[in-house]
């Protein structure tokens, strides 16, 4: 097969991104490992901003693949890529059917590749019955399929809350969000530090008591104080119940998940005692995210660490386009944000790969009103997942230059 562009990854980022390009007449494959497009879309379901407005991804998703239908994209569903080739020559297995390879030529290659779940072992996390966070949002809102009927969540972030709230309208009864354990996978995680990261999360609790209390987390002593008197059998948000100042010490079962311990802990993340079992039948891990770049690592990109994009990222400009010539990037590959965040990225790359290969009639002014959207989407985004993320943006621009400059 040719073709202008592959775009490997079939979520919010490389939908739009397909679309932009189809629907100039620009020949597009976009591969997708799973059997439904959309990606995380799917199973994203949750109420955002002040005003409460539910956010439903698989209807954006099936929306999106309609589109990219209507511009003539190639979808390559149950499709992985497993190598790249500069020129490009793409490669790719079936993952249902005993078939062989296929091989596509592209001028272009777009990784829209995502991200991938972050581990936190504790004793007893191979059991049956404990999953990561995400994959407890496809059993819920993907396939209608609750993980258990009293399940516990370890990690508080954005993405424990809204799974947590889903699986309890789904009638679960979910026994806490709790403090992940302090440990070098969890980057030695604390209360203090986790007010800090959910210091402007409180914005849009629909408690006002949660939203009043943020006030006190702008600042370290506030934070420290807020800690401190964080009430020991935790607040409510949703009825959920949200232990600041618990962790868990040990998953337990002797086939399956059975129970857990939990133990109080101490404003830096140390157990205090106070120890309880509490009767589970699944745990929920969230460790966060972190950006799936192993293509763009054999594709040859150079590569930067920024804590706020939440780990290792492909070097990429204002256009999203990578230190490999004609390989772009757009997405979580680029750093963990929301799906709003993905679908200006993929509008603005469409657009950047459209004018490289001359496809339509893209200007200068169409590429600068992309970056513009790309960052007033991210300035509005109502889901942060790091408080740093414009910090690293701007240092990215700056590695991206000094790139510039040792290469010229």
């Amino acid at each position: 097969m040719k073709v202008d562009v592959v775009v490997v990854g079939g979520g919010p980022a490389g939908l739009s991104a397909a679309i932009e390009i189809g629907k100039r007449g620009g020949k597009v494959a976009l591969v997708d490992d799973h059997p439904r497009l959309g990606g995380k879309l799917l199973g994203q379901l949750h109420q955002e901003g002040k005003h409460g407005f539910w956010w439903k991804g698989f209807e954006l998703a099936q929306s999106l693949q309609k589109e990219a239908q209507g511009a003539n994209v190639i979808f390559l569903s149950n499709k992985q890529v497993w190598g790249l080739e500069p020129g490009w020559k793409v490669y790719i297995s079936d993952l249902v059917k005993d078939e062989a390879g296929l091989e596509i030529e592209a001028n272009v290659v777009l990784l829209a590749t995502g991200a991938v779940e972050k581990p936190i072992p504790i004793p007893g996390w191979t059991l049956p019955g404990v999953i990561s966070i995400g994959a407890a949002q496809v059993m819920t809102n993907v396939y209608h399929v609750l993980p258990g009927q009293k399940i516990l969540i370890l990690g508080i972030d954005i993405l424990s809350l809204t799974i947590g709230r889903s699986m309890k309208l789904a009638g679960a009864k979910i026994q806490g969000i709790y403090m992940l354990p302090k440990s070098p996978f969890s980057k030695q995680a604390t209360p203090l530090l986790q007010l800090e990261d959910m210091k402007d999360m409180t914005n849009y609790a629909p408690s006002s008591f949660i939203r009043l209390s943020g006030k006190l987390l702008q600042n370290k002593t506030g934070r420290k104080i807020a800690a401190k008197m964080y009430p020991r059998m935790g607040m409510k948000m949703w009825g959920i119940p949200i232990h600041l100042r618990k962790t868990l010490l040990s998953i337990n079962g002797e086939h399956e998940v059975e129970s857990v311990t939990v133990s109080t802990i101490d404003i830096d993340g140390n157990p205090t005692g106070g120890l309880k079992n509490i009767e589970v039948d699944a745990v929920c891990i969230s460790g966060g995210l972190s950006p799936l770049y192993e293509l763009a690592a054999t594709a040859g990109c150079k590569f930067v660490k920024l804590e706020g994009l939440s780990g290792i990222v492909p070097l990429h400009n204002h256009e999203l386009e990578t230190t490999v010539s004609n390989l772009f990037v757009a997405g979580n590959i680029t750093g963990i944000e929301g799906a709003k965040v993905a679908m200006a990225q993929g509008k603005l790359v469409g657009r950047t790969i459209s004018r490289k290969l001359d496809i339509g009639k893209i200007s200068d002014s169409d590429i600068e009103e992309s970056i513009s959207h790309v960052e007033e989407v991210r300035k509005l985004s109502s889901i942060q997942f790091h408080p740093k993320v414009f910090e690293a943006r701007q240092q990215l621009d700056k590695l991206w230059q000094q790139w510039k400059l040792v290469k010229s």
